[in-house]
């Protein structure tokens, strides 16, 4: 019983509790994508896209893939979690530079509570994030929820 406590505990911190939807884990190869799968199993109606925050050389390649699924009409209106995962590691980018990188500087709408009810505007932010030190992701993963219906 207490391990089913603990994961209900942990969708409600994360402000996922009584809410259902499905979230696509998206990344390039070896970016912690299926790290986070097993950590937090079935959830999806919104996106997840991992970027490896130290791979910079392959960071055009991930815009190249982020824009062609920003661009796809049917996901027009779901919200994207961008995760630039690896900041333990000390030469990892910022999350400024990862923005730049990413083409996003312009157009992320804000980690805080933001209403978007009224506009044409895709919930779309980057949160830095290490998913083996279990930290950072969590942030985003609230600021997320605020958009599942």
């Amino acid at each position: 019983m207490f391990l089913v406590d603990w994961f209900y505990g942990v969708l409600a911190s994360l402000g996922l509790w009584q809410k259902e939807a499905k979230i696509l884990f998206l990344g390039l190869d070896n970016a912690g994508k299926t790290t986070l799968l097993h950590m937090l199993k079935d959830e999806v109606d919104a996106v997840v896209y991992l970027v490896d925050a130290v791979d910079k050389e392959r960071f055009a390649e991930s815009k190249k893939e982020l824009d062609a699924l920003l661009a796809d009409d049917s996901l027009a209106n779901v919200p994207f979690l961008i995760l630039g995962n690896k900041i333990d590691i000390p030469y990892a980018a910022s999350e400024e530079e990862l923005r730049y990188y990413l083409g996003l500087s312009n157009f992320t709408t804000g980690k805080g509570n933001v209403n978007l009810d009224n506009s044409n505007v895709r919930p779309l932010e980057i949160f830095m994030c290490s998913v083996v030190r279990k930290m950072g992701y969590g942030e985003g993963f609230k600021w997320m929820s605020q958009y599942i219906k």
